[in-house]
């Protein structure tokens, strides 16, 4: 009897010692998020981007899901039009309807060669080559093709500006380490480097001012792609966007190994094409829905800037494909919980800077509790996946006072993106909240702008530059007077400056 009453005592610790938990928020700050999107190209969008429903749902201010970003292939060429007489069965129409709605709705829209035109190939095909019908050719561009590649390139951002759609990015290719039997061309790293390097500059930026060039986006970001284009002073400077995908290697290996490099040039780190529980022969359930908040997390845990999924039509993805076989809940055109899940980063995150919390998450790690946190204008944001059947009371400790706050959470497939409010009596850093089981949720702070705004945790970080804070902590716009000055290394001084 005295081992079973010490063993339900010790399971009642267990279960106490569960119950609480810690978040602590420090102003450290890391990268400045972009958005997030999705990709308006064939299989599940079809008929291909003419039905522009889905991005009427996805994208602009008043969508519930707030999308900002839109991914289309760069096929390679224009039928019917050609600009060099290359005859193939691809044309730029298809997604142009798709572009212009989600530009009409201030996304920015940018384009992926899946191959150059075939001419310019040692297969002479836009296919891969992985094929027996294909010759199994490891199809890559020619070098006597190379100075020809971003003129090319210059005949797509032509097209659509006559049609209506300013680009906003180009990329250099889509996955140039995967060797397929549809539309496909390798590049090693050194190929994409002697490409970029020699020739990049014929890309038209005079013409098509504010145009970005994104770097090849491999299988698995792999990060000797970006690296050997970042360690190259030549190379850096036309390189705009490190661009890669997620496939096989979690987000916080390759592509937080590839955005450590990034950050230190100032480049931005687009995760550009992912999808989760794609295979499934159902619609997800909502640990599957948890799974895929959990990839988005840590995306931006590794340091992304951008995150743009697959297909924005599918039964495993954003919009219903109506589809009888995953009926019902697979209406045609209209919104699936994952959209739900993804607003919680989209319609919250773009134009904020993420934070430093603790605990973190390292490479390899699976955590049933995860956490981000951001700041955003007046606004600190709180992110928190909880994956245990169990509710946690959590001690988020802030960096800043706050003074008011709502909680934004989603527990299924059907209790999706409740709002409620915080109460918060007076200023304070310390806020406990309740986290229920197998959840989602944001909560947005208001900071007390009559508050010390940093502590003695903060570290300022932008990217290599001097800020200036008042005695109290706060920051300055315009430093004058006796001010503190803080560099992105952690360290401080006083100085005063005259005005």
């Amino acid at each position: 009897m005295k081992k079973i009453f010490a063993t339900i005592l010790a399971l009642t610790a267990i279960t106490a010692a569960q119950a609480a938990v810690k978040l602590t928020v420090y102003n450290t700050r890391f990268q400045t998020i972009t958005g997030f999107g999705a990709a308006c190209c064939d299989g599940a969008m079809k008929p291909h981007g003419t039905d522009t429903k889905p991005v009427k749902l996805l994208y602009g201010a008043d969508s519930p899901v707030g999308l900002n970003i839109m991914r289309m292939e760069i096929s390679p060429a224009l039928k019917g039009n050609d600009p060099d007489g290359w005859a193939t069965d691809y044309d730029w129409n298809g997604s142009l309807p798709s572009a212009k709605e989600a530009k009409s709705r201030g996304a920015i829209v940018f384009g992926t060669p899946w191959s150059p035109p075939g001419v310019y190939k040692t297969n002479g095909s836009a296919q891969g080559g992985n094929a027996a019908d294909q010759g199994n050719v490891r199809a890559t561009l020619r070098e006597d093709a190379y100075s020809k590649f971003f003129p090319w390139l210059n005949t797509f951002l032509k097209w659509m500006k006559s049609n209506g759609v300013l680009m906003d990015a180009v990329s250099v290719q889509n996955e140039p380490d995967w060797w397929v039997n549809y539309s496909g061309c390798l590049y090693t790293p050194d190929q994409q480097l002697k490409l970029v390097k020699n020739y990049a500059d014929k890309l038209d930026r005079k013409t098509y001012p504010g145009v970005r060039l994104i770097s090849a986006e491999p299988f698995a970001f792999n990060p000797e792609y970006s690296n050997k284009l970042l360690n190259d002073p030549v190379a850096r400077e036309y390189i705009d966007i490190v661009g890669g995908h997620i496939y096989g290697s979690a987000p916080l290996a390759n592509m937080k190994s590839a955005a450590e490099l990034a950050a230190k040039y100032g480049k931005e780190v687009w995760m550009t094409e992912n999808s989760v529980t794609d295979k499934a022969d159902h619609l997800p359930t909502w640990m599957e829905q948890l799974d895929f908040a959990d990839v988005v997390n840590e995306c931006m845990l590794a340091g992304c800037t951008g995150y743009i999924y697959w297909y924005m039509r599918a039964h495993w993805s954003f919009v219903g494909t109506g589809e009888a076989k995953y009926n019902p809940g697979n209406t045609r055109n209209t919104l699936l919980p994952r959209a739900y899940v993804m607003s919680h980063f989209s319609k919250h995150l773009p134009g904020a800077t993420r934070l430093d919390t603790y605990p973190r998450m390292t490479e390899g790690e699976q955590k049933n509790i995860e956490y981000s946190a951001y700041i955003k204008g007046d606004s600190l944001i709180v992110m928190a996946i909880n994956k245990f059947a169990n509710t946690y009371e959590l001690n988020i400790v802030l960096p800043s006072e706050v003074k008011s706050g709502k909680h934004i959470v989603s527990t299924s497939n059907t209790n999706l993106c409740q709002e409620s409010a915080i109460a918060i009596d007076e200023p304070t850093k310390s806020v406990v909240v309740n986290m229920g089981p197998q959840s989602l949720n944001t909560w947005i702070f208001m900071i007390d702008k009559g508050a010390t705004a940093i502590s003695h945790q903060t570290r300022a970080w932008n990217g290599g530059e001097t800020e200036y804070y008042d005695l109290h902590g706060r920051r300055l716009a315009a430093p004058g007077g006796l001010c503190v000055e803080r560099h992105s290394d952690g360290s401080s001084r006083v100085v005063f400056i005259g005005r």
